[in-house]
């Protein structure tokens, strides 16, 4: 078998979701917006599972530039699936609106560019995977045509041409050192450390930009208060998870004596931790206090990437909590869905309709971290990857933190058991019950079953 034709079987899954995402906008061109949702799903479902097939293959492709690993089959195996359950919401918030299949196309490119992200063994994957999700997302966001969608995408487009530019000329500094654009060329402590810690900071402020860390999520609320909701859950998952992966596998290369990086990271986590729950606690729109929820959640994210080189725990650490993150958040956006955007909307939910009531809370406490759900899981495996690094302080402050979100969070609750709607007029269509229902069950099945996935 010629190298080419590895290569080409190694990346197999990208190239299922690259036909699928292409497949969909030639079933958009005919408006037939089922067919495009149909060929979302068997696509998504079908990379997935070869993904799952592969577990434990560890190599690269193309001369080193895409990783073959964990992150990579970990993240088909978790942002392909999310993707399918975007698309539902999507069709029952959507259904019947212009160019609806577009939505499910761009959802296939977008998911695309976050496996990029995750598997990047060189810079330019890093750079093809943010403007792959980037492009996508802003299509996404400004959907509906309203004022607040527009204004929303808008800033979304503002703050990531601006951060995609500063981080693109960063990255030419390693290319012009290193004489490579892998990332594995970094791994020389011989390098003259300022341009290394120039390129450093220039890609944490491309990254930052993905996956709403502090302080480069200032586009985050109001483009999720402007998109429809279902968009709003995608951009709050799917960009996000690529990007911390891709923070990850450079994390593995660059060595701590040219520059203090673990903690840099460690301080914009306690950073984005803190602010985005501290600011969630005065909102009165659900997204946005979701979208304040993100840049927390992010933060701790960045617990396991600080742990990269020092914690056995870090790369699992990441995959648990990304795929609690996954379908945690989710779950509390298709509630969100059916019910309304403020929080008086959620009044009553847990006596008019206990399932979906007790759904909403059991993903609340797994965002807080409260065992035994999967959220836990992955927030005690990043603990242990801190305190692993001698990170203890980071740690702590988590843990703090965690208990500010439990304030936030209780925002919701306290509401949907404690007061009472006038209207119960809370309706679920078929399609956003099934989501709930899968994210419900995965999560607590991840945090009852963590050992199996690991």
């Amino acid at each position: 078998m010629s190298q080419m034709a590895r290569d080409l079987i190694l990346i197999l899954p990208q190239i299922i979701v690259l036909l699928t995402a292409v497949v969909a906008l030639i079933w958009e061109m005919f408006r037939k917006p089922l067919g495009s949702l149909l060929t979302l799903s068997i696509g998504m479902i079908a990379a997935s599972i070869l993904s799952i097939s592969r577990l434990g293959l560890d190599t690269t492709a193309f001369s080193q530039t895409f990783r073959i690993d964990a992150l990579n089959h970990w993240s088909v195996i978790i942002l392909c699936p999310a993707s399918v359950l975007f698309a539902l919401l999507a069709r029952s918030e959507l259904r019947g609106t212009d160019r609806e299949g577009t939505v499910y196309s761009l959802l296939g490119f977008s998911t695309l560019g976050s496996l990029l992200l995750a598997g990047s063994g060189d810079v330019m994957f890093i750079v093809l995977g943010i403007l792959m999700n980037s492009l996508s997302g802003f299509a996404l966001a400004a959907y509906p045509k309203t004022d607040k969608a527009t204004e929303g995408a808008m800033k979304y487009f503002v703050y990531g041409s601006v951060t995609g530019a500063i981080m693109i000329f960063g990255l030419t500094y390693w290319v012009g050192i290193s004489g490579s654009t892998l990332l594995s060329a970094l791994n020389d402590p011989a390098l003259p450390p300022l341009p290394v810690i120039f390129g450093f900071v220039t890609l944490v402020v491309g990254i930052s930009y993905a996956a709403s860390i502090f302080p480069f999520h200032f586009w985050t609320p109001d483009t999720f208060e402007g998109a429809p909701v279902s968009i709003a859950a995608y951009l709050s998952v799917i960009p996000k998870i690529g990007a911390i992966y891709a923070l990850a596998q450079v994390a593995r290369e660059i060595p701590t004596e040219l520059l203090d990086w673990p903690l840099m990271l460690a301080i914009l986590a306690v950073l984005s931790m803190t602010f985005g729950n501290v600011v969630a606690l005065w909102q009165q729109n659900v997204i946005r206090l979701l979208a304040y929820s993100t840049v927390a959640q992010a933060g701790y994210f960045l617990l396991g990437v600080v742990a990269m080189q020092q914690s056995s725990l870090a790369e699992q650490s990441l995959v648990i909590f990304g795929i609690a993150y996954a379908v945690m958040n989710t779950g509390a956006f298709a509630i969100v869905l059916a019910n309304g955007q403020k929080i008086e909307d959620l009044k009553g939910v847990g006596k008019s309709s206990p399932w979906p009531g007790v759904a909403m809370t059991i993903f609340l406490f797994s965002l807080v971290g409260i065992p035994p759900l999967a959220g836990f899981a992955g927030k005690f495996l990043l603990f242990g990857a801190a305190i692993d690094s001698q990170f203890t302080w980071l740690a702590i402050a988590a843990i703090l933190n965690s208990v500010i979100s439990l304030a936030v969070y209780l925002r919701i609750i306290v509401p949907m058991y404690f007061q009472q709607d006038a209207s119960d007029k809370h309706t679920y269509s078929r399609l956003v019950s099934f989501v709930w229902i899968c994210c419900l069950f995965f999560t607590v099945a991840v945090g009852l079953g963590v050992q199996i996935f690991l």
